[in-house]
């Protein structure tokens, strides 16, 4: 049977005013601290494989148009491509499940550094994750988001975006042992997750800028997403 995933966070010290990268650093210290030796390993070597693996020019790229999308939010609404991008660009925020330590982190990070700013440029924020929303809406619980959270259903669009990614066999057997295989945990039935990624969109559902982390432990800062968001009007 499989058991809830409860997210390790990163100790609290500082967390206003620090960047995202120190927050995903001192999460792995805290591992390494903490950790059996060969359960870090696995963590470690699935990053480093998905980082020498990455295929940039197989990801979408600037310039490519977005098709239309309906995705369903935790509280069971629908949002389209069409709305978020009506009076401008958006801002979409791919992320891996609900109990992921490092979303935890990333995205309440994203709430203090990045939202405030997009609210004022009147910006939306989509944060999106292929796990069901009546799982994924643990998240937005826990840290209060105001932005909103949505499934991004079979990972239909970040397929189409090519950001995702297959836990490799010592993953595989790692979450098996603890009775939490992803697919379980998700929802989805498989082993794939997005790759997190950071889209800013226009108005023409043009992806004006894109950053893809194939290490989860290194993600996008706010002052980019801000910048290219703002250029984006």
């Amino acid at each position: 049977m499989n058991t809830p995933v409860t997210p390790q966070l990163a100790p609290q010290a500082s967390t206003d005013n620090a960047s995202l990268q120190q927050l995903l650093a001192d999460l792995h210290a805290q591992r390494v601290a903490t950790w059996a030796p060969e359960d870090l390993a696995v963590n470690v070597n699935q990053r480093a494989t998905l980082v020498a693996q990455h295929n940039r020019a197989a990801t979408a790229q600037i310039g490519d148009v977005l098709p239309d999308f309906s995705v369903q939010e935790v509280n069971g609404e629908l949002v389209s491509l069409d709305e978020l991008t009506a009076t401008g660009p958006a801002v979409l925020v791919f992320f891996r499940f609900a109990g992921c330590p490092a979303c935890n982190i990333a995205l309440p990070y994203y709430q203090r550094a990045l939202q405030p700013a997009l609210q004022q440029l009147g910006i939306p924020l989509l944060a999106l994750s292929p796990q069901r929303s009546d799982r994924l809406v643990e998240i937005k619980q826990r840290h209060q988001f105001d932005f909103r959270v949505a499934t991004d259903r079979d990972n239909a669009l970040a397929r189409h975006l090519g950001i995702l990614y297959e836990f490799d066999q010592a993953s595989r057997d790692a979450a098996t042992a603890k009775g939490n295989p992803i697919g379980d945990v998700t929802g989805t039935g498989t082993w794939e997750l997005p790759k997190p990624t950071v889209l800013v969109v226009d108005q023409h559902k043009t992806i004006r800028y894109i950053d893809v982390a194939p290490d989860w432990l290194l993600r996008t800062e706010a002052e980019p997403i801000i910048q290219a968001a703002a250029a984006a009007r």
